[in-house]
């Protein structure tokens, strides 16, 4: 069976790489130096052209996921964006105070994502009990969560992964997943996994551009041969 791949990116020329590279699906963003913010109306367009599925991250602000209500009416017309633009789904997430789900705003965003194929993003693994949170998930009829096993990576969160499969929703590892580290996965009963497959982006020719803030320290771009790399690596990994 082959693993699906999906590969996060957030602008026109990552959607390219992703393609070229082999990618199964791509996480659409704009913003991932910040985890990923809710990409534009125009980019949204341009995926659904790019011959991949595309999953819109709907996030409004970088920090945490307590949203405050008019952010939820925000994320709702961003959905409703997304739905517009042709796209396969949407990404969501929202959280209480003291990390676990928010199922009040996730009913409300998942009433707007309705018929559309949603992701869970990793605000569940901020949560306290990953076994409650796959429950709630059911409940909510979201069927795909990204995690990184409550670790800043996939394999170093690989107990929790572990613990989270099984409940009737599919875990999709991520953090820190590559062509070389992707073996530390393959004790998991894996079916889709997601990755950056990101390189350093070129230091600007100007130098006003990174004096002013425009391209931040440490900036980077997907890169296609990346993608390929883990790609390969995926088809050759045995049954989990």
């Amino acid at each position: 069976m082959r693993i699906a791949l999906e590969i996060c990116v957030d602008d026109a020329a990552g959607l390219t790489a992703a393609r070229d590279g082999g990618a199964d699906r791509v996480e659409l963003c704009a913003a991932l130096a910040l985890g990923g913010l809710t990409p534009s109306p125009g980019m949204m367009r341009l995926a659904a052209q790019a011959g991949l599925p595309a999953m819109a991250m709907i996030r409004p602000r970088a920090g945490d996921f307590v949203w405050f209500p008019a952010e939820v009416r925000v994320m709702a017309d961003d959905i409703a964006a997304a739905r517009a633009a042709g796209l396969a789904g949407v990404v969501i997430g929202a959280s209480l105070p003291d990390g676990r789900l928010d199922v009040g705003v996730l009913a409300l965003l998942m009433q707007a994502a309705k018929d559309m194929d949603v992701t869970l993003h990793r605000a569940v693994d901020l949560c306290p009990d990953p076994v409650q949170a796959m429950r709630t998930c059911v409940d909510l009829g979201i069927r795909r969560v990204l995690s990184s096993g409550g670790a800043t990576s996939a394999a170093a969160g690989l107990a929790r992964l572990r613990a989270m499969i099984g409940h009737g929703v599919t875990v999709m590892p991520g953090g820190g997943v590559t062509a070389q580290t992707i073996g530390a996965l393959a004790g998991l009963p894996l079916t889709e996994v997601h990755a950056s497959a990101s390189v350093p982006a070129p230091e600007p020719t100007d130098a006003r551009l990174a004096a002013f803030g425009f391209q931040p320290p440490g900036a980077r771009q997907t890169d296609a041969a990346r993608v390929a790399a883990l790609r390969a690596a995926l088809d050759h990994m045995p049954p989990g």
